[in-house]
């Protein structure tokens, strides 16, 4: 369905392309002219705000840069390698451990967590399949349309052994964060998806499909200092969404995302759509 609609409407126009996909997602009528939602809102920053700078941030090679500038190369998973196509990857050089990804993408991830059982061949293919794709035609989030594809490789990391990593995704407001997203269990059966306020009240703000945690989780010790460094890097954009790890008593940078979910997110009540909306100010 994805290609359908990209091969199908590629000559549309953004506004009346986003029209459609809106309806066919959100099973809504999208408003542009006075967008309340935070759905609505996204689509129309996708159309009204389009600063070059970010396409380079949403590009995971360039935006270490960013990082590196504001608040500090600490922050960023080491970095093994980079490649301009999969066949290029010489997999004996690489550790025992790895992660691989597109520069250009949110899908593309591959994870090793033992280089003897991975199949190379089926890696390579699946790599350049993904460098030839462009992120922009689906949800038409332009910042993509420009980033040049690349390959990079990560050191991996893990919290606990055999335990998949907490996600931690702050999301700002004109330069203030407001809420954390927790992502707990992501791609196991006990997949969670939770929303806490800045003094870590658990909310009832949720997805349809994905459960709220029974027990919240404990108050991250590093709560305040995440939340400083994400005000610190979404200071000049009315919204941004950033993404961290918290690995052996260290924080880890993972992604800026200006436009969650491509601004197709089903969330669980009408409210928390209006409630997130009213934090955009595209005045």
């Amino acid at each position: 369905m994805r290609l359908f609609l990209i091969n199908t409407f590629r000559f549309i126009p953004d506004s009346i392309y986003l029209k459609l996909l809106f309806y066919k997602n959100v099973k809504k009528f999208l408003n542009l002219k006075t967008p309340t939602t935070f759905n609505e809102k996204l689509q129309w920053l996708k159309l009204n705000d389009r600063k070059q700078e970010y396409t380079k941030l949403v590009d995971k090679y360039e935006v270490r840069n960013f990082i590196k500038e504001k608040i500090g190369e600490k922050y960023l998973i080491p970095l093994l390698a980079v490649w301009n196509n999969a066949s290029e990857i010489d997999f004996s050089k690489l550790p025992n451990q790895f992660v691989l990804k597109c520069n250009h993408d949110s899908s593309s991830a591959i994870i090793c967590k033992d280089k003897r059982k991975i199949n190379i061949q089926e890696t390579v293919k699946k790599l350049n399949r993904n460098l030839k794709q462009n992120a922009y035609w689906y949800g038409r989030e332009w910042p993509y349309k420009n980033v040049k594809p690349l390959i990079i490789a990560e050191e991996f990391l893990e919290e606990e052994i055999n335990q998949p990593l907490v996600d931690y995704k702050v999301l700002c407001f004109n330069g203030k964060a407001k809420f954390v997203q927790v992502h707990c269990g992501r791609g196991t059966e006990n997949y969670t998806l939770d929303f806490y306020d800045l003094e870590w009240n658990h909310t009832t703000i949720g997805q349809k499909g994905i459960n709220l945690s029974k027990v919240p989780l404990n108050k991250p010790v590093f709560l305040k200092k995440m939340i400083f460094l994400s005000e610190i890097l979404a200071k000049d954009f009315i919204h941004v969404r950033v993404d961290w790890y918290f690995v052996k008593n260290q924080l880890y940078f993972g992604e800026l995302t200006f436009f969650d979910g491509s601004g197709f997110l089903p969330f669980s009540k009408t409210h928390d759509d209006v409630l997130l909306g009213n934090l955009i100010n595209i005045q």
